[in-house]
């Protein structure tokens, strides 16, 4: 049987003390398998977004565990934890969140440049061969103001691809997307978990944006509600 690439044990996360504690995961546990393309879907404020940033080692859990690839990301010590996650996962976010003043290539080459191992040529050749991927190479010097929406969720898609990692989150990933574009950036996505058999955990409000998914997870309250 394939070991869970992603495992969360008992997870619970609470804003705030006392009367004003908020409790915005209740008891989640989940598993997730190498290549598994799993959609998480809810209203707003039921906790969604919340799982994936606990899942991603971008906020610690109030309790409970989460393991990536078999790495307790819950006892990661927060000098070590960035390491970690661009080791083992890349991050697609709704708003894009590329930097103004580099151009598409360098908003992509920025993620290496940490990595003192990898030479400068290295460097290069990862950059471009994503930017293909995403077919953004011709538009590899271009800043971000002068890309559509759609051109910069394709750079933020292969910013996240970069260190080749085997899970890969998105938040929202079409939600600043008219419906047209964010269904070319969704087969995008579909087609990274295929061909790279990369592990995609998706977080949506909007039901039919699912259709790529091997599993939906739905959400309410903070509490996983069903899957299918």
């Amino acid at each position: 049987m394939t070991n869970p690439i992603i495992r969360v044990e008992g997870v619970n996360k609470e804003y705030g003390k006392g009367k004003n504690t908020v409790a915005a995961l209740k008891d989640i546990n989940l598993e997730i398998t190498p290549g598994e393309f799993i959609a998480i879907v809810g209203p707003s404020g039921c906790g969604k977004s919340t799982l994936l940033h606990v899942m991603a080692g971008l906020e610690q859990p109030t309790n409970g565990r989460i393991l990536l690839d078999g790495v307790d990301v819950t006892l990661i010590s927060e000098r070590d934890l960035p390491k970690v996650r661009a080791e083992k996962i890349g991050f697609v976010f709704q708003s894009f969140l590329l930097i103004d003043d580099l151009t598409s290539y360098e908003n992509i080459e920025a993620v290496l440049w940490p990595n003192e191992e990898l030479r400068k040529d290295t460097q290069e050749e990862m950059t471009l061969e994503v930017l293909r991927e995403v077919d953004m190479l011709e538009r590899r010097d271009h800043r971000p103001m002068q890309l559509s929406g759609g051109e910069q969720q394709r750079v933020a898609i292969a910013r996240a691809l970069v260190n080749n990692p085997p899970i890969l989150f998105c938040d929202e990933p079409t939600g600043n997307l008219d419906s047209q574009t964010g269904e070319t950036i969704l087969k995008m996505i579909a087609k990274l978990n295929k061909e790279r058999n990369m592990t995609v955990v998706l977080v949506t409000h909007e039901s039919s944006l699912t259709k790529y998914a091997k599993r939906i997870i739905h959400m309410l309250d903070g509490a996983i509600s069903s899957v299918r």
